[in-house]
């Protein structure tokens, strides 16, 4: 199981990498410097909370499959809340575009996820794990 979890968030940090990249590029050019440094906010932001949120499973799913749904719908619940203080507290700052920070901080996101369903989907995953106890 930690071996095709592994695998599914490297692609998934991979794909979101490059999207960044294409993101922060663009939001520099139609912005400018405002929208590079939001972009760059943006792109961190997703990166801490998925971070986070990988070690924290990782290290749950070495404990038991229990431990890691109830450990990723903690840190979800907690990235949630996490960001809701985060977004008012930038609320109305100028040093930065706080809309190119939401919209690369949610294309972030969406890459994510799609890449870690599409991903799941692909990877041949056994639904329960084979008893090793047992002889053949």
């Amino acid at each position: 199981m930690l071996a095709k979890y592994a695998t599914i968030v490297r692609r998934a940090g991979a794909l979101t990498a490059v999207a960044a990249a294409v993101m922060v590029a663009v939001s520099a050019a139609l912005v400018g410097v405002k929208g590079l440094i939001g972009a760059l906010i943006g792109v961190a932001i997703v990166a801490a909370f998925f971070g986070l949120s990988v070690l924290i499973v990782g290290w749950a799913a070495r404990k038991s499959p229990a431990a890691m749904m109830i450990a990723a719908l903690s840190t979800y619940r907690g990235k949630i809340l996490l960001l809701a203080v985060v977004g008012s507290s930038l609320n109305g700052t100028t040093a930065f575009s706080t809309r190119t920070l939401g919209f690369v901080a949610i294309g972030c996101i969406l890459t994510w996820s799609a890449t870690q369903v599409v991903t799941a989907m692909r990877v041949k995953m056994l639904y329960v794990e084979p008893d090793s106890t047992r002889g053949a």
